[in-house]
């Protein structure tokens, strides 16, 4: 195992977490925090796995060196590297998934609750001395409803979405879901077309890959479809939910509020939609922070080190 050459390209990307230099029990191993396009090829001559996040593998970096054997995504989507050009190269390709369900779900659930209860609001109020100036014990000027009795429908019933069901479940809501690819129907839950989970949902939650399927598929056409009193949320793929539409549906209230956590282009630029957005309370917005608990970055780690360590194994047998 020793011999194994293994660079890690942009290892900021999951943070400090106690196990990221592991990899050095498997070989020589080289860490750069952030890695630009244009030194990719340099920074991967000569090793032979190579562990990536987010920086390109393309079919030129590829051709660049003769060592590389094996390319790990510290993620679950592959889309950055050019996976037929790995085919014909004979470079294996792996990838990671089902370590953030818990996160995502977590901030799901958590966003929501943000929106109905506006904890901003009415932390400030108290902080403020408001409450300490007032006469009734109580101060209702955002009214919130439950989810008990409420409809939440889910887009892609897969590991996150079913976690979201099953904490929505347990608040007294009722499950629905439209599955993307048409071939989820083993799940307990109503499955629904995607107009009528629009039409009959007090919650849509978004948790769904992204593909040609879903590229888009929220656009103002069908956010127009949801009651005004609903609310979106998107932790999955920033391409699925239409980004201007979104901000034109908020600000004329044809929805009441959305919690986004991920971006078409990540990070945005300042002239995004959504820092345009004009009733700013209405969208809730965080940095593609949801896979990212410390249990889930540990877990990342741990799971692309066992991906080196069963290639390596199965390559020196």
């Amino acid at each position: 195992m020793s011999g194994y050459r293994i660079v890690f390209l942009d290892a900021d990307t999951v943070g400090e977490v106690a196990n990221l230099d592991s990899f050095s029990n498997l070989g020589e191993y080289i860490m750069y925090p952030q890695t630009q396009p244009e030194e990719v090829p340099e920074r991967i001559a000569n090793q032979e796995v190579v562990i990536t996040n987010k920086v390109k593998i393309s079919a030129e970096v590829m051709q660049s060196t003769s060592s590389l054997s094996l390319i790990c995504v510290a993620a679950t989507g592959m889309n950055n590297v050019d996976l037929e050009a790995a085919h014909q190269q004979n470079i294996a390709v792996k990838n990671v998934e089902d370590y953030s369900t818990y996160s995502v779900a977590q901030l799901t659930v958590g966003v929501l609750l943000q929106l109905l209860h506006r904890h901003d609001y009415y932390n400030e109020y108290v902080h403020s001395g408001q409450y300490s100036q007032q006469s009734l014990f109580t101060h209702l000027k955002h009214s919130f409803w439950q989810l008990k009795n409420r409809q939440i429908g889910i887009i892609g019933l897969g590991n996150i979405g079913r976690q979201v069901a099953k904490i929505a479940e347990a608040m007294g809501a009722e499950v629905v879901y439209f599955s993307t690819s048409g071939k989820n129907n083993d799940a307990p839950y109503r499955m629904l077309s995607l107009e009528e989970l629009l039409q009959t949902s007090d919650v849509v939650s978004v948790h769904a890959p992204l593909n040609k399927d879903t590229q888009n598929l929220l656009n103002y056409a069908q956010l127009s479809k949801m009651p005004s009193h609903s609310i979106l949320l998107n932790t999955a793929r920033g391409g699925i939910v239409n980004e201007a539409d979104l901000v034109r549906a908020i600000d004329e209230g044809v929805i009441a509020g959305a919690a986004i956590d991920v971006y078409q282009e990540e990070p945005f630029p300042l002239s995004h939609p959504y820092l345009q957005v004009k009733k700013r309370e209405r969208l809730l917005l965080t940095p593609h922070i949801g896979w990212a608990s410390r249990e889930a970055r540990t877990l990342l780690i741990d799971q692309v080190y066992q991906n080196i360590q069963d290639f390596i194994e199965n390559h020196s047998a």
